[in-house]
């Protein structure tokens, strides 16, 4: 498994490289990674439909008990295929698609990186590498749904993308975290395997919460579902792969593993059958409503996630099998659907359903691959999304008196779904022939090698669905925690699902016979609701953006004295508002010894020193009287046994007057501290003083507290037996802590250099023009 997803990394790290080298074969080449991956996957069939889990893990961070561990089993392994073997034939078809395309080798560096990803993601079974992969598929989908970076709708998408998954993965990483700590287990597997009842936990609230807003983000269900069909703003092959497929189905592939153990509650069933029931009647009627062929499979996307979606939340054993085979049925048609839209509009130069029309005569091998393929995605015997359809009514059936109103969103959505699929194939191909049709033309083999074998596999399994048996049986099983027979027949009788279906055709049928006054009424509807969440998206980050700037005018003024003043007030709040909530403030009992009375003066010159500073009218002052409480420290240590650190400070508040008068000198005047009004003069003093209240604080509850000689021991160990040093204090500066020291001279050095660069610069003669004086 690990091996499958490095070469596919690998293969996207040479794709620039390789189209370089072979501009017409590199697509041929790199698929041969994917196709390779998917065969080996292939192979595991037998023995994962048969109950068995394929594990691997290789230790990533020992130290932490973090292992990059994988998981085979039938869940994984479905999403596997689906990812590998898809991901050969888009790989294919962008070869086609792209050809000639200036950075054709930059899109397979990214469709390949995101493959991996997407790999990596439905295999990992470490919960942190679930996350790191989570992300990279966020990353990537970001690069190809901004490909054509010089377009701005583009870019807009990609960042609306970015920003709602990425917000997503936050809420994933947390949400992992708590189920991590609640668990006690690191693997996903473990914590299905140990029966842990999670829905009894305390953390079991924030964990939905997170991991059900993670997922929603990622498979675009109501409210974040906006973002999905401005996606088809990318390249065909994006869409056909990463919105149909692939990323899409990450947030419902992390729901159906999560489902063994947060399922089962009300809150589980209430949200995610609320939500997908919503988004699927959402996205059915938007579909009837758009013009463009993607928009059209877009927002019928949205209606199979939410229906998959709404099939998690029922849990019922009918409602997990129906899963199991809905989510093949979609992504074989709807991957077939994009690659043909693609195709149309790569021979016809459009996408508007209303150009188009006759296109069976010129492009024949499209017009019968899509047409398989909008037969099954209609629900129509003997497709496999008949199956599908057919066991989702049963599941439904089989939910209760609770599941009613989603039954009712099923039939429109799925209702929905034919008449989309009549905007797909009847009106560009059996309609009147249009102008596209005049100049329309077929495309290679790389256009249509992939739509041929998924609609084909749609059919062919829908006429023998028992092959599918044992996988789905184990797929249904993950969802479950148990093994759950699947027995698919494409004839069940006559059956209230039956009834169900055929109402089902007859609705969609009517809504494509009257698509002109259903679009009327759609577009009336949300005119009077005047709900557009892409809209809405952009209110948002305008008022973000506003309220940025409002922050930064605040924040970044200019002024060195502000920028100082408020990250002494976040400290004072942050370190001082600690002290006093923990009531960690605590006075040391203090013993002066003999010899130790010479520190009353010493800190009698520490605050006259401080005060001068204060009161200086100059500079130069300033300076002088900062030196005196300098040394005075300094002398403190020469007091209590320290000459060592005594003469580095005495060298250092020296060089630092000498250098701080020098560069002063050459600076302007600035306007003095008596300049500033009263009250910012005395928020200035209760800030300082609040401030070194705080630190002194600190120290004394130091002082306070016991002395731990842990440290002390371990260097005065460790310094002639490892470093060879007697004297502790180098040996500290020099090896154990030898990088800290360089970097420190490092910084010494380059401020030596700027302030000699400083010391050196000449202010130029202003130029005297002939005729001015001087």
């Amino acid at each position: 498994m690990l091996t499958a997803i490095l070469a596919i990394f690998l293969a996207a790290m040479l794709a620039p490289a390789l189209n370089r080298l072979f501009p017409a074969w590199s697509h041929w080449l790199l698929a041969l990674v994917p196709a390779g991956a998917a065969v080996w996957f292939g192979l595991q069939v037998p023995a994962v439909a048969g109950g068995a889990v394929i594990t691997q893990s290789v230790d990533w961070v020992p130290a932490m008990g973090v292992a990059l561990s994988f998981r085979l089993d039938g869940l994984s392994l479905l999403f596997a295929l689906l990812v590998c073997g898809i991901g050969a034939f888009i790989v294919l078809y962008a070869g086609g698609y792209l050809r000639g395309h200036p950075q054709e080798g930059r899109f397979h560096l990214f469709i390949m990186s995101f493959m991996a990803a997407m790999l990596g993601l439905v295999l990992a079974d470490d919960l942190i590498a679930l996350f790191v992969f989570w992300e990279l598929t966020s990353v990537t989908s970001f690069l190809l749904i901004g490909f054509n970076h010089t377009d701005s709708r583009s870019r807009r998408s990609a960042i609306q993308a970015l920003l709602v998954t990425g917000g997503g993965g936050m809420a994933l990483l947390a949400g992992l975290i708590l189920l991590g700590l609640a668990s006690g287990q690191t693997e996903l597997g473990a914590i299905i395997a140990s029966g842990a009842d999670m829905t009894a936990h305390a953390l079991y609230l924030p964990i939905f919460i997170l991991l059900v807003l993670a997922a929603f983000t990622k498979s675009a269900q109501v409210p974040f579902h906006f973002w999905l069909p401005n996606a088809m703003d990318a390249p065909t092959p994006v869409s056909a792969y990463l919105h149909s497929a692939t990323m899409v189905k990450a947030g419902v592939y992390l729901l159906a593993r999560l489902s063994p153990i947060l399922g089962g509650t009300d809150l589980w069933f209430w949200t995610l059958v609320s939500a997908g029931a919503l988004t699927a009647m959402w996205g059915g009627l938007m579909a009837l409503r758009a013009t463009d062929l993607k928009k059209v499979l877009a927002y019928t996307t949205l209606m199979a996630l939410g229906t998959l979606v709404m099939l998690v939340g029922l849990g019922t054993e009918y409602a997990l099998r129906s899963f199991a085979v809905f989510l093949l049925a979609h992504a074989l048609y709807k991957g077939a659907l994009f690659m043909g839209v693609g195709a149309i509009d790569h021979g016809t130069g459009t996408r508007e359903v209303s150009e188009l029309g006759g296109l069976r005569r010129v492009m024949p091998v499209t017009a019968l691959f899509i047409a398989l393929a909008a037969l099954s995605m209609s629900g129509l015997p003997p497709f496999l999304g008949f199956i599908g359809k057919e066991l989702i009514y049963e599941g439904l059936l089989g939910a209760g008196p609770n599941a009613w109103a989603a039954m009712a969103a099923a039939i429109l959505a799925n209702a929905t779904m034919l008449g989309a699929a009549g905007l797909v194939f009847v009106k560009p191909f059996l309609g009147a022939p249009s102008k596209a049709a005049s100049h329309a033309h077929e495309g290679g083999p790389e256009l249509w090698l992939g739509p041929a074998v998924l609609a084909s596999l749609g059919l062919g399994l829908g006429l023998y669905p028992a092959a599918l048996d044992g996988l789905l049986t184990q797929v249904a099983g993950s969802l479950q925690g148990a093994p759950l027979p699947v027995e698919l027949h494409l004839w069940h009788g006559i059956t209230p699902a039956l009834g169900l279906s055929v109402l089902t055709v007859a609705l969609g049928v009517l809504l494509f016979l009257a698509l002109v006054p259903v679009k009327s009424i759609l577009a009336g509807l949300q005119r009077i609701t005047r709900f557009d969440a892409d809209k809405g998206w952009d209110h948002i980050l305008n008022g973000l953006d506003r309220f940025a700037r409002r922050v930064t005018h605040l924040l970044q003024g200019g002024e060195m004295v502000r920028y100082t003043a408020i990250i002494f007030t976040a400290m004072l709040a942050m370190v001082g508002g600690t002290l006093w909530l923990r009531s960690a403030i605590r006075m040391p009992a203090f013993t002066f010894h003999e010899g130790e009375w010479l520190a009353l003066p010493l800190a009698t010159m520490m605050v006259v020193g401080t005060i001068g500073a204060l009161i200086g009218r100059s500079r130069l002052a300033a300076i002088t009287s900062l030196s005196v409480t300098g040394l005075s420290i300094a002398l403190f240590f020469l007091v209590y046994g320290a000459p060592d650190v005594g003469i580095t400070q005495l060298m250092v508040e020296t060089l630092t007057a000498i250098i701080l008068v020098l560069v002063l000198s050459r600076l302007p005047t600035l306007p003095a501290v008596t300049d500033r009004g009263m009250a910012t003069k005395l928020f200035h003093g209760v800030l300082a003083v609040g401030l070194g209240g705080t630190v002194t604080a600190i120290l004394l509850a130091i002082i306070a507290s016991p002395l731990s000689l842990e440290l002390s021991r371990f260097f005065g160990d460790a310094s002639y037996l490892e470093a060879y040093g007697r004297n502790v204090v180098n040996v500290i500066l020099v090896d154990f802590r030898g990088f800290d020291t360089l970097g420190e001279i490092t910084v010494v050095a380059t401020a030596g250099l700027g302030v000699l660069a400083l010391l050196k610069a000449r202010v130029p003669k202003p130029k005297v023009r002939q005729g001015e004086a001087p």
